[in-house]
Protein backbone atom coordinates (compact mmCIF):
# COMPACT_ATOMS: atom_id res chain seq x y z
CA UNK A 1 0.00 0.00 0.00
CA UNK A 2 1.42 3.61 -0.77
CA UNK A 3 1.73 6.46 1.33
CA UNK A 4 -1.52 8.10 0.24
CA UNK A 5 -3.85 5.02 0.25
CA UNK A 6 -2.21 4.41 3.85
CA UNK A 7 -2.97 7.99 4.91
CA UNK A 8 -6.66 7.83 3.36
CA UNK A 9 -7.11 4.71 5.28
CA UNK A 10 -5.70 6.09 8.26
CA UNK A 11 -8.04 9.35 7.95
CA UNK A 12 -11.42 6.87 7.66
CA UNK A 13 -10.63 5.09 10.59
CA UNK A 14 -10.59 8.24 12.82
CA UNK A 15 -13.66 9.30 11.38
CA UNK A 16 -15.53 6.00 12.39
CA UNK A 17 -14.40 7.10 15.61
CA UNK A 18 -15.28 10.82 15.45
CA UNK A 19 -18.76 8.99 14.72
CA UNK A 20 -18.24 6.98 17.42
CA UNK A 21 -17.39 9.33 19.82
CA UNK A 22 -20.07 12.09 19.06
CA UNK A 23 -23.31 12.83 20.70
CA UNK A 24 -26.61 11.87 18.95
CA UNK A 25 -28.12 15.36 17.42
CA UNK A 26 -31.19 15.43 19.87
CA UNK A 27 -32.84 16.62 23.54
CA UNK A 28 -33.50 20.12 24.15
CA UNK A 29 -29.74 21.02 23.09
CA UNK A 30 -29.92 19.12 19.87
CA UNK A 31 -28.88 22.66 17.88
CA UNK A 32 -25.47 22.36 19.94
CA UNK A 33 -24.67 18.76 18.79
CA UNK A 34 -26.09 19.56 15.13
CA UNK A 35 -23.36 22.57 15.14
CA UNK A 36 -20.33 20.44 16.77
CA UNK A 37 -21.08 17.65 14.43
CA UNK A 38 -21.40 20.19 11.07
CA UNK A 39 -17.75 21.42 11.69
CA UNK A 40 -16.05 17.96 13.04
CA UNK A 41 -17.33 16.40 9.94
CA UNK A 42 -16.43 18.87 7.33
CA UNK A 43 -13.48 16.43 6.72
CA UNK A 44 -9.62 16.97 6.94
CA UNK A 45 -6.69 15.16 6.57
CA UNK A 46 -6.79 14.11 10.50
CA UNK A 47 -3.42 14.45 10.74
CA UNK A 48 -3.39 15.44 14.68
CA UNK A 49 -5.33 11.96 16.05
CA UNK A 50 -3.17 9.89 13.43
CA UNK A 51 -0.22 11.26 15.12
CA UNK A 52 -1.64 10.49 18.14
CA UNK A 53 -1.84 7.05 17.83
CA UNK A 54 1.32 6.57 15.96
CA UNK A 55 3.38 7.82 18.23
CA UNK A 56 1.55 5.21 20.51
CA UNK A 57 2.64 2.52 18.06
CA UNK A 58 6.10 3.47 17.57
CA UNK A 59 6.99 3.03 21.03
CA UNK A 60 5.80 -0.23 21.25
CA UNK A 61 2.47 0.58 22.76
CA UNK A 62 -0.99 0.07 22.61
CA UNK A 63 -2.32 2.41 19.69
CA UNK A 64 -6.25 1.39 20.90
CA UNK A 65 -5.17 2.87 24.39
CA UNK A 66 -4.47 5.86 22.60
CA UNK A 67 -7.99 6.09 21.18
CA UNK A 68 -10.04 8.43 23.45
CA UNK A 69 -6.84 11.60 23.19
CA UNK A 70 -6.88 11.10 19.65
CA UNK A 71 -10.51 11.73 19.14
CA UNK A 72 -10.23 14.83 22.05
CA UNK A 73 -7.38 16.33 19.68
CA UNK A 74 -9.73 16.42 16.72
CA UNK A 75 -12.44 17.94 19.03
CA UNK A 76 -10.06 20.34 20.53
CA UNK A 77 -8.36 21.28 16.25
CA UNK A 78 -12.08 22.15 15.44
CA UNK A 79 -12.98 24.31 17.99
CA UNK A 80 -9.82 26.48 17.47
CA UNK A 81 -11.23 26.39 13.56
CA UNK A 82 -14.50 27.49 14.50
CA UNK A 83 -13.34 30.32 16.63
CA UNK A 84 -10.52 31.30 14.24
CA UNK A 85 -13.04 31.63 11.51
CA UNK A 86 -15.57 33.83 13.53
CA UNK A 87 -15.34 37.84 12.91
CA UNK A 88 -13.90 38.76 15.76
CA UNK A 89 -10.45 36.61 14.72
CA UNK A 90 -10.10 35.94 10.77
CA UNK A 91 -13.75 36.36 9.66
CA UNK A 92 -13.68 33.63 7.13
CA UNK A 93 -16.45 32.83 5.00
CA UNK A 94 -15.38 28.98 4.11
CA UNK A 95 -13.84 26.30 5.82
CA UNK A 96 -12.76 23.23 3.91
CA UNK A 97 -14.84 23.94 0.67
CA UNK A 98 -18.32 24.58 3.23
CA UNK A 99 -19.25 27.92 5.13
CA UNK A 100 -18.26 28.31 8.39
CA UNK A 101 -20.00 27.21 11.13
CA UNK A 102 -20.99 30.97 12.14
CA UNK A 103 -22.48 31.42 8.57
CA UNK A 104 -24.66 28.36 8.94
CA UNK A 105 -25.84 28.82 12.94
CA UNK A 106 -24.43 31.98 13.78
CA UNK A 107 -22.05 33.61 15.70
CA UNK A 108 -23.05 33.05 19.33
CA UNK A 109 -24.23 28.93 18.02
CA UNK A 110 -20.83 29.43 16.41
CA UNK A 111 -18.76 29.78 19.87
CA UNK A 112 -20.82 27.76 22.11
CA UNK A 113 -20.09 24.66 19.50
CA UNK A 114 -15.98 25.58 19.91
CA UNK A 115 -16.75 25.52 23.74
CA UNK A 116 -18.44 22.26 23.89
CA UNK A 117 -16.14 20.58 21.34
CA UNK A 118 -13.04 21.84 24.15
CA UNK A 119 -14.77 20.71 26.54
CA UNK A 120 -16.18 17.72 25.55
CA UNK A 121 -12.56 16.80 24.85
CA UNK A 122 -11.33 16.96 28.21
CA UNK A 123 -14.17 14.74 29.57
CA UNK A 124 -13.66 11.93 27.13
CA UNK A 125 -10.03 11.86 28.53
CA UNK A 126 -10.95 12.14 31.88
CA UNK A 127 -13.36 9.57 31.89
CA UNK A 128 -10.68 7.00 30.00
CA UNK A 129 -8.56 8.20 32.92
CA UNK A 130 -10.89 7.27 36.15
CA UNK A 131 -12.51 4.13 34.39
CA UNK A 132 -8.84 3.03 34.04
CA UNK A 133 -6.35 0.95 36.92
CA UNK A 134 -3.40 2.95 36.33
CA UNK A 135 -4.50 6.48 35.53
CA UNK A 136 -0.91 8.05 36.32
CA UNK A 137 0.36 7.56 32.09
CA UNK A 138 -3.23 8.99 30.89
CA UNK A 139 -3.66 11.81 33.43
CA UNK A 140 0.19 13.24 32.11
CA UNK A 141 -1.19 12.24 28.60
CA UNK A 142 -3.83 14.33 29.31
CA UNK A 143 -1.39 17.22 30.63
CA UNK A 144 0.52 16.90 27.58
CA UNK A 145 -2.72 18.02 25.57
CA UNK A 146 -4.10 20.45 27.43
CA UNK A 147 -0.07 22.36 27.73
CA UNK A 148 -0.42 21.99 23.86
CA UNK A 149 -3.55 23.69 23.43
CA UNK A 150 -3.47 26.37 26.52
CA UNK A 151 -1.93 29.93 27.28
CA UNK A 152 1.89 28.05 26.86
CA UNK A 153 1.14 26.37 23.35
CA UNK A 154 -1.79 27.16 20.80
CA UNK A 155 -3.85 30.38 22.35
CA UNK A 156 -0.66 31.69 23.70
CA UNK A 157 0.30 31.78 20.11
CA UNK A 158 -2.80 33.20 18.84
CA UNK A 159 -2.50 35.58 21.40
CA UNK A 160 0.84 36.59 19.75
CA UNK A 161 -0.55 36.79 16.38
CA UNK A 162 -3.48 38.94 16.91
CA UNK A 163 -1.27 41.61 18.66
CA UNK A 164 0.91 41.59 15.72
CA UNK A 165 -1.34 42.18 12.82
CA UNK A 166 -0.74 45.64 10.66
CA UNK A 167 2.62 45.36 12.90
CA UNK A 168 6.49 44.67 11.52
CA UNK A 169 7.64 41.55 13.70
CA UNK A 170 11.16 40.22 13.85
CA UNK A 171 11.85 36.37 12.47
CA UNK A 172 11.82 35.07 16.57
CA UNK A 173 8.45 36.34 17.60
CA UNK A 174 7.16 34.76 14.28
CA UNK A 175 8.81 31.84 15.04
CA UNK A 176 7.45 32.14 18.55
CA UNK A 177 3.70 32.05 17.10
CA UNK A 178 3.96 29.58 14.60
CA UNK A 179 5.61 26.86 17.28
CA UNK A 180 2.94 28.35 19.45
CA UNK A 181 -0.17 28.25 17.38
CA UNK A 182 0.40 25.49 15.74
CA UNK A 183 3.58 23.13 16.78
CA UNK A 184 2.56 23.11 20.20
CA UNK A 185 -0.35 20.70 19.29
CA UNK A 186 1.05 18.77 17.21
CA UNK A 187 4.11 18.13 19.97
CA UNK A 188 0.78 18.08 22.51
CA UNK A 189 -0.96 15.26 20.72
CA UNK A 190 2.41 12.98 19.87
CA UNK A 191 3.51 13.23 23.45
CA UNK A 192 0.45 12.09 24.68
CA UNK A 193 0.10 8.82 22.65
CA UNK A 194 4.07 8.51 23.57
CA UNK A 195 3.08 8.75 26.92
CA UNK A 196 0.22 6.13 27.02
CA UNK A 197 2.24 3.96 24.86
CA UNK A 198 4.92 3.93 27.75
CA UNK A 199 7.84 6.00 26.06
CA UNK A 200 10.88 6.24 27.70
CA UNK A 201 12.65 10.39 27.69
CA UNK A 202 14.87 9.33 25.39
CA UNK A 203 11.88 8.85 23.14
CA UNK A 204 9.56 11.52 24.06
CA UNK A 205 12.64 13.48 23.27
CA UNK A 206 13.33 12.48 19.57
CA UNK A 207 9.29 12.21 19.12
CA UNK A 208 9.24 16.14 20.77
CA UNK A 209 11.39 17.01 18.15
CA UNK A 210 9.89 15.62 15.24
CA UNK A 211 6.53 17.30 16.42
CA UNK A 212 8.18 20.56 16.83
CA UNK A 213 9.78 20.42 13.20
CA UNK A 214 6.98 19.07 11.18
CA UNK A 215 4.81 21.27 13.26
CA UNK A 216 6.74 24.79 12.09
CA UNK A 217 7.09 23.12 8.64
CA UNK A 218 3.37 22.87 8.10
CA UNK A 219 2.31 26.18 9.48
CA UNK A 220 5.36 28.17 6.85
CA UNK A 221 3.82 25.14 3.93
CA UNK A 222 0.36 26.88 5.01
CA UNK A 223 1.78 30.52 4.90
CA UNK A 224 3.00 29.82 1.24
CA UNK A 225 -0.10 28.26 0.53
CA UNK A 226 -1.91 31.02 1.41
CA UNK A 227 -0.35 33.11 -1.77
CA UNK A 228 0.15 30.52 -4.15
CA UNK A 229 -2.65 27.52 -3.54
CA UNK A 230 -5.67 27.03 -5.27
CA UNK A 231 -8.79 28.07 -3.58
CA UNK A 232 -10.70 25.67 -5.15
CA UNK A 233 -8.30 23.09 -3.73
CA UNK A 234 -7.84 24.46 -0.10
CA UNK A 235 -11.70 24.64 0.37
CA UNK A 236 -10.78 28.59 1.73
CA UNK A 237 -9.91 31.76 0.31
CA UNK A 238 -6.66 32.56 -0.26
CA UNK A 239 -4.39 35.68 0.42
CA UNK A 240 -6.58 36.09 4.04
CA UNK A 241 -3.19 36.68 5.68
CA UNK A 242 -2.46 39.57 3.64
CA UNK A 243 -5.73 41.15 4.23
CA UNK A 244 -5.91 40.70 7.45
CA UNK A 245 -1.59 42.08 7.72
CA UNK A 246 -0.43 39.47 9.32
CA UNK A 247 3.69 38.36 9.53
CA UNK A 248 4.48 35.06 7.60
CA UNK A 249 7.48 33.71 6.70
CA UNK A 250 6.90 34.35 3.13
CA UNK A 251 6.31 38.36 4.04
CA UNK A 252 9.26 38.13 6.31
CA UNK A 253 12.00 35.98 4.26
CA UNK A 254 10.16 35.08 0.44
CA UNK A 255 8.59 31.81 -0.94
CA UNK A 256 11.80 30.62 -2.20
CA UNK A 257 13.66 30.70 1.33
CA UNK A 258 10.24 29.65 3.29
CA UNK A 259 10.27 26.99 0.96
CA UNK A 260 13.96 25.84 1.91
CA UNK A 261 13.57 26.12 5.75
CA UNK A 262 10.21 23.62 5.15
CA UNK A 263 12.30 21.60 3.60
CA UNK A 264 15.17 21.30 6.41
CA UNK A 265 12.49 21.00 9.06
CA UNK A 266 11.50 18.03 7.51
CA UNK A 267 14.63 16.50 6.90
CA UNK A 268 15.31 17.13 10.76
CA UNK A 269 12.29 15.96 11.73
CA UNK A 270 12.98 12.70 9.24
CA UNK A 271 15.98 12.18 10.93
CA UNK A 272 14.69 12.32 14.82
CA UNK A 273 12.21 9.67 14.14
CA UNK A 274 14.73 7.19 12.61
CA UNK A 275 16.29 6.88 16.24
CA UNK A 276 13.37 5.10 17.37
CA UNK A 277 13.45 1.55 17.64
CA UNK A 278 9.63 1.16 15.88
CA UNK A 279 8.83 1.40 12.13
CA UNK A 280 8.91 4.96 11.17
CA UNK A 281 8.29 4.59 7.88
CA UNK A 282 4.74 6.25 8.00
CA UNK A 283 5.78 9.00 10.04
CA UNK A 284 8.55 10.04 7.75
CA UNK A 285 6.19 9.63 4.85
CA UNK A 286 4.27 12.24 6.49
CA UNK A 287 6.58 14.56 6.74
CA UNK A 288 7.53 14.29 3.29
CA UNK A 289 3.89 14.85 2.78
CA UNK A 290 3.35 17.77 5.09
CA UNK A 291 6.11 19.78 2.53
CA UNK A 292 4.42 18.33 -0.94
CA UNK A 293 0.96 19.29 0.25
CA UNK A 294 -1.75 21.23 -1.91
CA UNK A 295 -4.35 22.07 0.62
Amino acid sequence: MGFKEELKTKSAYVEGLLNKYMPKEEGYQETIFKAMNYSLSAGGKRLRPILTLEAAKIVGGDDKEAIPFSVAIEMIHTYSLIHDDLPALDNDDLRRGKPTNHKVFGDAMATLAGDALLNYAFEIMLKESIDTENPNLKLKAIYEIARGAGIYGMIGGQVVDVESENKSIEKEKLDFIHMNKTAAMIVGCMRAGATVGGATEEELENITKYAKNIGLAFQIVDDILDIVGDEKVLGKPIGSDIENHKSTYPALIGLDESRKVAKNLIEEAKESISKLSGDSEFLKDLADYIISRDH
